[in-house]
């Protein structure tokens, strides 16, 4: 029964609640999680959508934000500001998306795993526009955190640009920026690591 199938797979993907990220809920000790993450900025879209570099249908890229993560509930997360072992990464996030898609009844686990490889290649204006709004969140909570990651984790600010620049610029270019402005400012209030 295709209901059945339905069922499994929004309990395995309840999953992606426990998958712990590196930035704290701002005003908490408590770590976001993925779960969390992926409503947050399926809001964001729905808010930013008049900035978008290009038209986008704002419901498929919604569609696009509810899945990117949910490969993390085998793999976990990985801070966006790694550098290094990012096909690999991606390799065993593609697994999982498909281990994880496949318990829903044949054709929608395609049509999903198409959603999720759309957002990674970041090849049309929905998945650019996802894809700056992906990458803005964290900035955005560690600007509010006083860039609690940032130093946690000895992230530097040329690693913050270098890392986010291209894609919000592509995606929402007055996104980039208000952050850009923002995070120069953060520079001088010490947010980030010096090492």
């Amino acid at each position: 029964m295709a209901l059945e199938h339905i069922v499994d797979f929004l309990l395995e993907a309840d999953r992606l609640k426990t998958v712990l990220r590196k930035i704290r809920v701002r005003g908490t000790d408590r770590y976001e999680n993925s779960a969390e993450h992926s409503w947050q900025l399926a809001l964001f879209a729905q808010e930013l959508q008049p900035y978008a570099a290009e038209t986008v249908n704002l419901d498929h890229v919604i569609r696009m934000l509810l899945v990117h993560d949910i490969g993390e509930i085998d793999t976990g997360d990985t801070m966006a500001f790694v550098e290094g072992g990012w096909e690999q990464r991606k390799a065993d996030e593609l697994a999982a998306v498909r281990r994880i898609f496949g318990l829903l009844p044949p054709g929608r686990a395609e049509y999903l795993t198409a959603l999720w490889q759309e957002f990674e290649h970041g090849d049309t204006p929905e998945s650019r526009f996802a894809n700056a709004i992906d990458r803005a969140m964290p900035v955005l909570l560690n600007l509010a955190n006083g860039g609690q990651s940032w130093r946690d984790n000895g992230i530097r600010y040329e690693r913050v640009v270098k890392r986010i620049e291209a894609q919000i610029a592509a995606g929402c270019p007055a996104l980039w920026e208000y952050l850009r402005v923002r995070l120069e400012e953060a520079r001088g209030h010490g947010f980030f690591s010096e090492a």
